[in-house]
């Protein structure tokens, strides 16, 4: 199992979850993709963010989050949330860790919030041109913060 995993759960658009892939692959994350997805994966789109690296990502597919919950039992997953308490330097990571994170419009659902501790991500608010980018920051913060 990786040390690090990004959960996307239910992501909307190829080229964020593409460039994401890119940089699970270049840095040796797994990735987790929790449907359902707004785009097939074999999206054209998406494929050409992420071709080149396709074939060296770790990847696995869920149903739905329960789906994820019982493949995964006794993960620590880490839900980041811009409404949560703290934030994700204020944190040390175990390994292997899981970071969850949701769509690019609406974050997680809010019933996983109610149900788990959130971290809060660096971006206050959601913009596609950087949500790749908060991904990026948050998976390159953990190694230290172990």
């Amino acid at each position: 199992m990786a040390k690090i995993n990004i959960v996307l759960v239910e992501p909307e658009i190829p080229q964020n979850t593409g460039n994401i892939a890119r940089t699970c692959s270049a840095t040796g994350a797994a990735l987790h993709l929790v449907y359902p997805m707004g785009f097939v994966i074999d999206d054209r789109k998406l494929k050409r963010a992420g071709l080149d690296y396709w074939h060296q990502l770790d990847i696995t597919y869920y149903d739905g989050i329960e789906d994820f919950k019982a493949k995964n039992p006794g993960a620590e997953i880490y839900y980041f949330s811009t409404k949560a308490p703290r934030a994700y330097t204020e944190i040390d990571y175990p390994e292997p860790v899981f970071l969850m994170f949701g769509c690019e419009t609406k974050g997680l659902p809010e019933r996983i919030l109610q149900q788990n501790p959130g971290h809060r991500n660096p971006m206050q608010v959601l913009q596609y041109t950087i949500h790749g980018h908060r991904y990026r920051t948050t998976l390159y913060a953990v190694p230290e913060r172990r």
